[in-house]
């Protein structure tokens, strides 16, 4: 798929947690390019001299109506805090779409899980859109640490059925997503993963014990997003590959996670 670089327009800035950020930007040019759910951008971050690489974010949400392509930043460290400080109005210039997403369905039979933990959630409401453009509901398994950290409910439940958990039982079951009654009462026909590596390995183990395909959307540390610097390196069964450019979304039975 076509890479561009692209300087985009931000529509909305929108404070969706003390340590989360949503950013809805726009091309005032021309029409975006295609992008799977999945993939992501890389965003420059522009005047601060400790953050002259561009940041990796995934794809949120595009929405073809508005014109408009959602960022959900998580608020890390320098170059994400510049980032939740823009404004709208305020110009900002992208890479995208990069690497590879996740296998949308092929058929309105498909009974497709969308599992997501903290940001992690963030690729996985394009997926429910673009799965609901094709006619198939989703259904998304939700963890956070308590109610408060649960982001974007509204919008995930105009999509599909969400079942939630949090450790602390403020919302939805209390435990982690893999001890959910969910996945003990229903059987899928493929999970799609995104979130912290131990949840990940979690569902992945889950999803091998009861034979479901599953993909996992890794977040390994990415400098530039182009499969040149080599900081995203992960080991899998053809060898050691760039997450940015082979990933980063995977079929577990390409990696050597011990489940």
């Amino acid at each position: 798929m076509k890479k561009h670089i692209l300087d985009l327009i931000l529509t909305r800035v929108a404070c969706l947690h003390e340590r989360y950020v949503l950013l809805q930007a726009t091309d005032p040019a021309a029409p975006l390019p295609e992008m799977m759910p999945g993939q992501f951008a890389q965003i420059r971050v522009d005047g601060n001299k400790d953050t002259f690489l561009r940041r990796p974010i995934s794809i949120h949400n595009v929405d073809r109506r508005s014109n408009e392509v959602w960022f959900l930043v998580q608020i890390v460290g320098e170059g994400t805090r510049a980032l939740s400080r823009l404004q709208a109005g305020d110009k900002f210039n992208v890479i995208l779409p990069l690497g590879n997403g996740f296998t949308l369905p092929a058929s309105s039979d498909e009974k497709v899980l969308l599992v997501g933990g903290g940001v992690g959630v963030a690729p996985l409401l394009y997926m429910g859109a673009r799965m609901r453009e094709l006619g198939v509901e989703p259904t998304f398994l939700l963890g956070a640490r308590s109610q408060s950290d649960l982001l974007q409910q509204k919008a995930f439940r105009a999509l599909g059925r969400v079942f939630f958990t949090t450790e602390d039982g403020t919302a939805g079951e209390r435990g982690f997503v893999t001890q959910h009654s969910l996945l003990q009462n229903e059987r899928f026909s493929r999970i799609c993963v995104c979130g912290p590596k131990p949840m990940m390995i979690a569902v992945a183990r889950y999803a091998k014990s009861v034979s479901t395909p599953c993909e996992v959307s890794l977040e390994n540390m990415m400098a530039c997003g182009l499969g040149a610097c080599l900081c995203c390196v992960e080991d899998t069964v053809e060898g050691n590959v760039c997450v940015c450019t082979e990933g980063p979304v995977f079929n577990i039975n390409q990696l050597k996670w011990q489940i």
